[in-house]
């Protein structure tokens, strides 16, 4: 007990390390840095960022599994490397129910699902109808296989029966938006800051956005689930996690300063530029949050028979 009341007295007194699995101008990296700030500016401790994109993000899952369990070396967790890629891959590097010790959910970011103006649907409830008279001949374009645009219309699929097929791409949404603008995909379930502009211009249609709210930015939008599709709640997640073993007084510690940090104004409209909602909770509340996330995409992963590529 003296050890470990020793051990948080002098925390943090070297340098924290971040790391996000996705690379410098990512999402992870948008959540990453402002909080990296804030923590130095703080503690005085020097907290660096450390993309190690990968794998579809089990680089940096991997890194953060093995290093010492003593609180200098977080993760910026995501559904991928937390969740849903040892659903999805055959052997992985860590085990992700036993790797990580959750500290706090940090933001989360819904998803807006857009048409071509051709297709003769205004409602996510008339997409479905449209899916079923026309089976297999719907395109939905993703970032990538198992990527949270394709988990999205996964979700979609085994809700509704409306069969769509899965166009994914490599790179992101800008290349599926091109295609979509330009007719050769019919939908997407896409990020919403970068196809907004093109709703506003009329070169996509919206449906409806992803989470069981309206999105704050654009309350004129109905949700998936208001527009056809009871219960749709689909939303990218990201959240900070810690080498398991880590000491539970640092946890504690990290969860307050972060939860404080979480909240403060500035950087909230920082992630807010980025489509990110603040968001934060406890320690227990993340783990349970993760748990239901396992539980959710195993049965959609099941159903559709994702495996990475």
């Amino acid at each position: 007990m003296l050890a470990c009341a020793q051990c948080l007295a002098a925390y943090p007194d070297k340098p924290i390390r971040i790391v996000t699995p996705f690379p410098a101008g990512s999402v992870t990296d948008i959540v990453a840095r402002p909080m990296a700030a804030k923590l130095t500016e703080a503690w005085g401790a020097s907290v660096v960022v450390d993309n190690r994109g990968g794998a579809g993000g089990n680089l940096a899952g991997d890194a953060v599994a093995k290093a010492p369990p003593d609180g200098y070396t977080l993760l910026i967790g995501a559904t991928g490397p937390v969740v849903v890629n040892a659903l999805l891959y055959a052997k992985m590097p860590y085990d992700v129910h036993r790797a990580f010790a959750p500290i706090t959910l940090a933001a989360t970011a819904g998803l807006i699902l857009v048409v071509h103006p051709s297709m003769p649907v205004t409602s996510a409830k008339e997409l479905v109808v449209l899916g079923k008279t026309r089976p297999g001949q719907l395109t939905y374009g993703s970032s990538g296989t198992g990527s949270t645009t394709h988990l999205a219309g996964a979700l979609f699929t085994s809700m509704t029966g409306a069969q769509l097929i899965h166009v994914p791409y490599k790179g992101g949404s800008p290349q599926y938006t091109i295609d979509l603008i330009t007719g050769r995909i019919e939908l997407a379930f896409a990020s919403i800051a970068p196809v907004i502009p093109h709703v506003k211009s009329g070169r996509l249609k919206v449906l409806g956005t992803s989470a069981d709210k309206r999105d704050p930015q654009f309350p004129e939008v109905p949700t998936i689930a208001e527009s056809g599709v009871p219960g749709y709640d689909m939303r990218s997640w990201y959240g900070v996690l810690a080498t398991a073993g880590t000491p539970q007084p640092v946890i504690e510690k990290l969860n307050a300063e972060l939860v404080r940090i979480l909240a403060l104004p500035d950087l909230r409209a920082q992630y807010l530029v980025g489509g990110l909602h603040a968001t934060s909770g406890s320690a227990t509340d993340f783990a349970a949050y993760i748990k239901n996330e396992h539980e959710k995409w195993a049965r959609v992963v099941k159903s559709a028979g994702i495996r990475a590529e």
